[in-house]
């Protein structure tokens, strides 16, 4: 796939959480996924993480700041935004608005994310 591609597949990732448009996973995540930042192991795993993410931060929006590509993987700066009103990991709802920096470093097999690390620069 071109380098374009992959940053397209990424782009639709952050799209698709974005809207809660968990189905699209099968689409863009490799079955085996794995993110290694939160030790999840294939989309079943990836769609449970989703899900208490979205119930803890009902508004959270990750917004693509920048993206490089190189080989078969791709690069992203994200800034993440989000109100803890709901339940996140057994700990009650803060109502604290959070907004931090992710960069995340992902790798593409035929067209599919097949593995995420993540590093975090928290304000």
């Amino acid at each position: 796939m071109s380098l374009e591609g992959n940053k397209a597949v990424v782009r639709r990732l952050f799209e698709a959480f974005n809207k809660r448009d968990l189905a699209s996973l099968d689409d863009l995540l490799a079955h085996d996924y794995v993110d290694h930042t939160n030790r999840l192991r294939g989309l079943d795993d990836v769609r449970k993480f989703l899900t208490t993410l979205i119930k803890g931060f009902p508004d959270l929006l990750m917004t693509i700041e920048d993206i490089i590509a190189e080989g078969d993987r791709v690069w992203v700066r994200v800034k993440v935004t989000g109100t803890n009103t709901g339940e996140f990991r057994g700990r009650a709802p803060t109502g604290m608005k959070s907004m931090y920096t992710d960069v995340h470093i992902f790798r593409i097999l035929n067209g599919v994310i097949i593995e995420d690390i993540m590093v975090s620069a928290h304000k």
